[in-house]
């Protein structure tokens, strides 16, 4: 757990090359749907690869709240004895989902169409963030949901007794509200059927498979529409959950743009509705190469070997956005080191993030030097290819992403860089600091 008290941190310039194997945690959206489906499902599930950060604990304590039975074995194995379609039950004290986004909006799908009563709530900066796009298409399944001003948090729910199937088009491209939809679906009678205009990632979908859901998925133009028979028997099933192309992201920049680099990030999840980041980086002329490529419980997954070269500016188009939407803070860093103009389309989900992580992307680049501009909902970057100026202090807004950002951008500037507080990294990135510093680099408290 993070402490109140702000953790200020310092990246100075890494003194060589960043060398050797950067084992990076467990994929966070898998990981929080693996402890929701496995209790959900009838039987013991065994999930390997979970990430331990705080998010998807707060998910952990939550289902064992719900009445799951969780587990955390010595070798690193945990174990989810489920309570089948509908079985969960009341929880006694009030749920809190710290800093997750994903595990509120994807708990909000659960509870919807359980016949019991729970109240939910987060941190300073998940109370801030909007529900009313999940709040809204569950009310139709019968849920009542009572929140503050704007659907946000603290939230009370009172689920649905006999809960109707939903038809909805998502109107913004979004993996959770999708998701929520879909868990909503599985305790409520007859077919549910979500529309969304594009792509979003689709570990939901494999997921439910692998359990034993019928979920189909047809291709309509650009988007997709997924129906889901209601009530399905869903069985115990294990899961090898794979390294979080997300986390990955971050010493992968830090070597291709530190003179000499060469890193291996092994047993990456390679789901193309994800790896947006690895298609822009490679447009830009990075040395990535994908080894040793295989399927583990439904996602594609690949070793990464990844070296030092020129990056050169591209025109990022905005259909890329779902599926790289976490990664735009360390993009805007590699910009940052590339030679020419950087734009990058279509960022308007990024201002409902954990911070409005659009203009805390552009505050971070601009107090090191860095030429930014925001047009609209495009965020354009100068870069020189030469290392950036650094020497900033870094406002992260309680947002983990950009405060490895920032510290990835103290390792390959001129001068180093801090960050306020760090201490919101272990959410998604447990032993970042010390995986970065065994590589080569110099991040430290202040």
């Amino acid at each position: 757990m993070h402490s109140d008290a702000a953790q200020k941190m310092i990246a100075r310039p890494a003194q060589g090359p960043l060398r050797g194997a950067v084992a990076v945690p467990g994929d966070k959206s898998i990981s929080h749907r693996a402890l929701m489906f496995g209790a959900l499902a009838t039987g013991e599930t065994r999930i390997s690869g979970l990430l331990q950060g705080e998010d998807v604990l707060r998910t952990a304590a939550a289902m064992r709240a719900l009445g799951a039975e969780v587990a955390h074995d010595p070798d690193g194995i945990w174990r989810v004895a489920g309570r089948g379609i509908g079985g969960l039950t009341e929880p006694t004290d009030v749920l809190d989902m710290g800093n997750s986004g994903t595990a509120a909006r994807l708990l909000c799908g659960i509870l919807a169409t359980h016949p019991l009563f729970a109240v939910m709530t987060g941190d300073g900066s998940l109370r801030r963030r909007p529900m009313k796009r999940v709040i809204d298409p569950l009310s139709a399944c019968g849920a009542q949901f009572m929140s503050r001003d704007g659907g946000r948090l603290p939230l009370a729910v009172q689920g649905a007794r006999d809960a109707l199937p939903l038809d909805y088009r998502v109107p913004v491209p979004s993996a959770q509200v999708k998701s929520a939809l879909l868990l909503a679906g599985l305790n409520a009678t007859g077919t549910t059927r979500i529309e969304e205009p594009e792509a979003t990632r689709d570990h939901s979908e494999n997921m439910l498979r692998h359990f034993g859901a019928q979920v189909q998925v047809e291709i309509v133009g650009a988007g997709r529409v997924i129906t889901l028979q209601g009530q399905p028997e869903l069985r115990a099933a294990d899961v090898v959950v794979p390294g979080d192309p997300s986390s990955a992201a971050f010493p992968m920049v830090a070597a291709l743009l530190t003179p000499g680099s060469r890193l291996t990030i092994p047993g990456v999840g390679l789901n193309p509705l994800r790896t947006g980041l690895f298609a822009t980086l490679l447009e830009m002329g990075a040395d990535i190469v994908v080894l040793n490529r295989r399927v583990e419980g439904g996602e594609p997954v690949g070793d990464l070997d990844v070296s030092f070269g020129v990056l050169r500016a591209v025109d990022v188009p905005p259909e890329r956005a779902p599926s790289m939407i976490d990664e735009y803070p360390i993009l805007a860093v590699a910009a940052a080191g590339a030679v020419g103009v950087t734009r990058m389309r279509g960022l308007k989900e990024l201002r409902v993030k954990e911070s409005d992580r659009l203009s805390a992307t552009a505050a971070l680049l601009s107090v090191n030097g860095i030429k930014v501009e925001i047009e609209g909902d495009d965020m354009i970057v100068h870069g020189t290819g030469r290392p950036p100026l650094g020497g900033g202090l870094v406002e992260t807004h309680m947002d983990h992403r950009i405060a490895m950002a920032a510290l990835v951008l103290g390792t390959i500037a001129e001068q180093a860089v801090t960050v306020d507080d760090g201490g919101f990294i272990d959410t998604s990135f447990p032993g970042f600091v010390g995986l970065m510093n065994a590589a080569g680099a110099a991040l430290s408290a202040v």
